[in-house]
């Protein structure tokens, strides 16, 4: 059994809530259509959130995935043939490494007793979304806006944006409740791509795993990311050793190795 539940966080704007992982996903709707905001990390989980979603509104869905990361995208074949939307660097991190986070994120289930999520992940058919419009996408009543914020948790985060709601999407350059995951990050472009989302002048974020947050949250997060970047600098330049980088970072250990090992930029950006 799959422990969910809905947060409000606007008018015709939710949150599912899930204790596995933290994660949250969501739900936008319009008068004409709605915008499913992630999917989930396995069958099991999108067939669950798919089945929330029309106990809310069965109005035709569309889906925007916010990266590749599995627990956000494996979701995705249980809302059947329906246009999938998400940065072009989505589709090809899921076309050449969705195999890899398979293999990965089953033994790992395996390890800690969970085979039954290990089996559903085995199981999870992998959908390769198209490009998210460029501009607006009217739901009929409301338009959502797509916006790629720059290098931050991945090379190819897509947040989604309410107006009219002051509700952002953020994926994982947000996360409360956990450090943010720097295992395919750019700590050094990460705070200049949460300056672009704090532009956007959002009464409410939603993370990709904890509870909803104010914009005083993500500055005071984009703060400390900052300051592992300049963590990060110092150590490749050789000067500190990565014991003075952990013993100064605001993140455990294991976080802020992970920032360390990850380049400043890719080529040719």
């Amino acid at each position: 059994m799959v422990e969910a539940w809905w947060v409000g966080v606007g008018e015709g704007v939710w949150v599912r809530r899930h204790a596995e992982l933290d994660l949250s996903l969501g739900l936008v709707v319009g008068e004409r259509a709605c915008l499913v905001v992630d999917t989930g990390g396995d069958g099991a989980q999108g067939r669950a959130f798919a089945g929330a979603v029309r106990e809310v509104t069965g109005l035709p869905w569309r889906v925007a995935l916010t990266h590749a990361h599995f627990d956000h995208a494996f979701g995705t074949a249980a809302f059947g043939d329906v246009e999938v939307w998400a940065h072009p660097g989505c589709r090809r991190e899921l076309a050449e490494n969705g195999e890899g986070q398979r293999e990965e994120w089953a033994r790992r289930y395996r390890d800690e007793g969970k085979s039954a999520i290990a089996e559903e992940i085995e199981r999870a058919r992998i959908v390769l979304p198209g490009d998210a419009p460029v501009g607006d996408v009217d739901l009929g009543g409301r338009v959502v806006r797509f916006m790629y914020p720059g290098d931050a948790h991945t090379d190819h985060d897509l947040i989604v944006h309410v107006p009219d709601a002051g509700v952002v999407f953020a994926g994982d350059l947000v996360e409360q409740g956990a450090p943010p995951a720097f295992g395919d990050a750019y700590p050094e472009a990460w705070p200049g791509a949460l300056d672009r989302v704090l532009a956007l002048e959002p009464v409410t974020l939603v993370p990709g795993h904890g509870e909803p947050v104010e914009a005083g949250f993500v500055r005071a997060q984009r703060a400390e990311i900052a300051q592992v970047a300049a963590l990060c600098r110092a150590y490749q330049d050789g000067v500190i050793t990565e014991e003075e980088a952990v013993e100064r970072s605001p993140y455990p250990a294991e976080f802020t190795v992970e920032a360390l090992s990850r380049p400043r930029r890719r080529a040719g950006r």
